[in-house]
């Protein structure tokens, strides 16, 4: 058998168990949070309050009216188009995605390109919070490709870079945290770019739509109860964590000493990227500290993990590890992966009491933070985009350069 009619029938193989795992394996959402979105958008465009509309067990629509207002196809739609149409969407930011982190590693390594991609892509859709994400019909991944949009422009100096953070935060808040690592990292430029570009589209929203602005902003952003219980195992983010701890009274106080811990880490460790010329890794390490912060991390929303296992893989290449760091590294990371995979947390759905209920019930919460703390900094390089961890000598300018040119 020949070398590409080998990698054809394994990819095959890997697609068909993928198929029959994802078909027999609990889980199947029923494209729930899409169905909230055509539900709540088309009572809009008829005339109806948008943040008073909900599913008959009481979900509402909890985003900006500016995601709404993109929304707003959904309208003219029938279900089940609805529902190929973000499958659509959601497979062209994949393919965004594997070009910009995969498609450069294959390049660099001379791997068959096609093969690569065929082969992230089947470890993609292995995560649970992939297969959620797909499941749910939610947002998450091509707010991934917005914001990795800019990742593609700061690494070519362009102007436009902070657009796609800007419409990403403009949708959902989360985003938002990237405008922080422009500021933090000094991407003057980029960052005025994504908060006037975010700013601009509620702007827009709000003279469109002037009562659901004036709802979200003062009603539903507030509320709470709208997106769900906060002790929920759905929940791994730092706040879900705390308050497992006493579902009645979560220690607010705790939490925030939390944030400003995992703030100021991130805060050292992206300086620290960009220092070597490693935006990919400061951009991971933003998307994880996101997860961690946010008071509200359903396991659907960890897809800002993916970046994060991708700058792992590459910083243990080429395959076998040659060096005992590297190759812990490596054993990190398919822990790491494998645990994101098992869907462990479900386990303790209906209680996570005692040590190990703690421990299972918060898995994805140590990996975030794992990720956090130990992800590589300037180990991987490609030939477009090299990640070094010493300055060019007599300059002094980290090489890769993508720094100064969006000061």
């Amino acid at each position: 058998m020949n070398a590409t009619r080998q990698r054809v029938v394994t990819v095959v193989g890997l697609v068909a168990v993928l198929a029959v795992a994802i078909a027999v394996l609990p889980g199947h959402r029923g494209w729930f949070d899409v169905g909230v979105y055509h539900g709540a958008v088309g009572h809009w465009a008829r005339g109806g309050d948008l943040y008073a509309w909900s599913t008959p067990n009481g979900y509402g629509f909890t985003y900006p009216p500016f995601a709404a207002a993109s929304m707003l196809p959904m309208a003219a739609l029938a279900w089940y188009p609805t529902i190929v149409a973000n499958l659509l969407l959601t497979a062209f930011a994949v393919a965004f995605l594997l070009h910009l982190l995969v498609d450069p590693l294959a390049r660099h390594h001379g791997w068959s390109r096609w093969y690569a991609s065929a082969l992230a892509c089947c470890l993609l859709a292995g995560l649970n919070p992939v297969r959620d994400t797909v499941s749910f019909g939610q947002v998450n991944l091509l707010l991934l490709g917005l914001v990795y949009l800019d990742l593609w422009s700061l690494e070519r100096g362009s102007r436009l870079a902070g657009v796609g953070v800007g419409l990403a935060a403009a949708v959902k808040l989360t985003p938002a945290i990237f405008v922080g690592y422009l500021l933090v990292t000094g991407r003057w430029r980029a960052a005025a770019t994504a908060t006037g570009t975010a700013v601009g589209a509620t702007v827009v929203a709000a003279a469109f739509a002037p009562d659901a602005t004036r709802t979200f902003f003062t009603e539903a952003l507030w509320d709470t109860d709208r997106v769900g219980e906060l002790a929920y195992v759905s929940n791994q983010s730092l706040l879900g964590l705390v308050a497992r701890l006493d579902p009645a009274h979560p220690d607010r106080r705790l939490w925030l000493v939390l944030v400003v811990a995992v703030l100021v880490i991130w805060a050292v460790r992206v300086r620290r990227a960009v220092r070597a010329g490693d935006d990919r890794a400061g951009f991971a390490l933003t998307g994880v500290t996101a997860c961690l912060v946010s008071p509200v991390t359903w396991v659907h929303h960890l897809v800002w993990l993916v970046p994060g296992l991708v700058v792992l893989a590459a910083s243990t290449l080429p395959w076998p590890p040659a060096d005992a760091t590297t190759r812990r590294w490596a054993r990190a990371g398919v822990a790491g992966y494998v645990v994101l995979c098992s869907g462990l947390v479900w386990v303790f759905a209906n209680g996570s009491a005692g040590p190990w209920g703690f421990v299972g019930a918060n898995a994805y919460v140590w990996v975030s933070i794992g990720m956090l703390a130990l992800l590589p900094i300037g180990r991987a390089a490609t030939d477009d985009h090299p990640g070094f961890t010493e300055h060019c000598g007599a300059v002094g300018v980290p090489r890769g350069g993508a720094v100064d040119r969006q000061r």
